[in-house]
């Protein structure tokens, strides 16, 4: 049976999965379905592919139509006004926090070491965007080369995409290859879409396996990483304080809206 709401869930997912900074991982936490999805993924690549795709489906509708139709939208956002938008996104992704160490039990679950692994995650990603540069130029007069690094960096973005913390558009804009791929979503130009997309699913194959383990064996361990990832990514993403006072208390506004999108939205998707 199809899971139709997941259409929502993707359009979010598929959102922030186009934004550099802003981790799918990170949705799918605020949307309660991270488990579910690492699971699926995993079992997507297996015998029982094909009980998985109820899920997949309608999610992957979702996120393509995000990709695709909403992306010049949340372009004009952040052209216009980036500091409330991203501030909308950090009230998101700290009001993921508590839901996450609540669903680790970390008052049981934690112990000394396990605060500090959060912290080296943190520090790590909070490094990471010290190389965060502008956005790379579009790639003209491509060669085999160039589309091996398409694939490659398809395959590494395919791992932050379920990293919650690390964005899979923050390491093709390292990677250089952030505006081509973008350039090539809006202008349909397939050769890429396709190398990048071949090495998506090979990442997810690979490390949706590594993740579905890590869950299983090493909960706490894990789920320290997670919270770390996701405390480093709120230095990563923040905009800096722009002048006046109408812009300051909109970016405050914004951000108060992203708490309770995520409280509330934490709640409903436990009922």
């Amino acid at each position: 049976m199809f899971e139709w709401k997941n259409i929502f869930r993707g359009l979010a997912m598929g959102i922030s999965d186009i934004i550099p900074g802003v981790s799918g991982g990170t949705i799918a936490l605020v949307l309660g379905i991270y488990h579910r999805l690492i699971a699926a993924i995993n079992n997507l690549f297996s015998r029982h592919w094909k009980k998985q795709l109820g899920f997949f489906i309608p999610l992957g509708i979702g996120i393509g139509a995000a990709i695709f139709s909403l992306s010049s939208v949340l372009d004009w956002l952040l052209g216009n006004y980036p500091q409330p938008t991203f501030f909308l996104f950090m009230g998101l992704i700290l009001g993921t926090i508590p839901l996450l160490l609540r669903e680790a039990d970390y008052k049981r679950a934690f112990s000394g070491s396990h605060y500090v692994i959060a912290a080296i995650a943190a520090v790590l990603v909070i490094l990471s965007g010290l190389f965060q540069g502008e956005e790379s130029a579009v790639m003209e007069s491509l060669s085999a080369s160039d589309y091996l690094l398409f694939f490659f960096s398809g395959w590494i973005a395919s791992t932050a995409m379920i990293l919650p913390g690390i964005s899979g558009s923050f390491i093709l804009l390292l990677l250089g290859v952030y505006g081509t791929v973008i350039h090539a979503v809006s202008s349909l130009q397939f050769s890429v879409l396709l190398a990048v997309g071949g090495g998506i699913v090979v990442g997810l194959a690979i490390m949706s396996k590594l993740l579905h383990y890590l869950l299983r064996r090493h909960t706490a361990g894990t789920y320290a990483v997670m919270t770390g990832l996701l405390i480093g990514s709120l230095f990563v993403i923040f905009p800096g304080l722009g002048a006046g006072f109408v812009q300051f208390f909109v970016s405050l506004f914004t951000f108060a809206v992203g708490l309770v999108i995520a409280a509330i939205l934490g709640k409903v998707e436990r009922r």
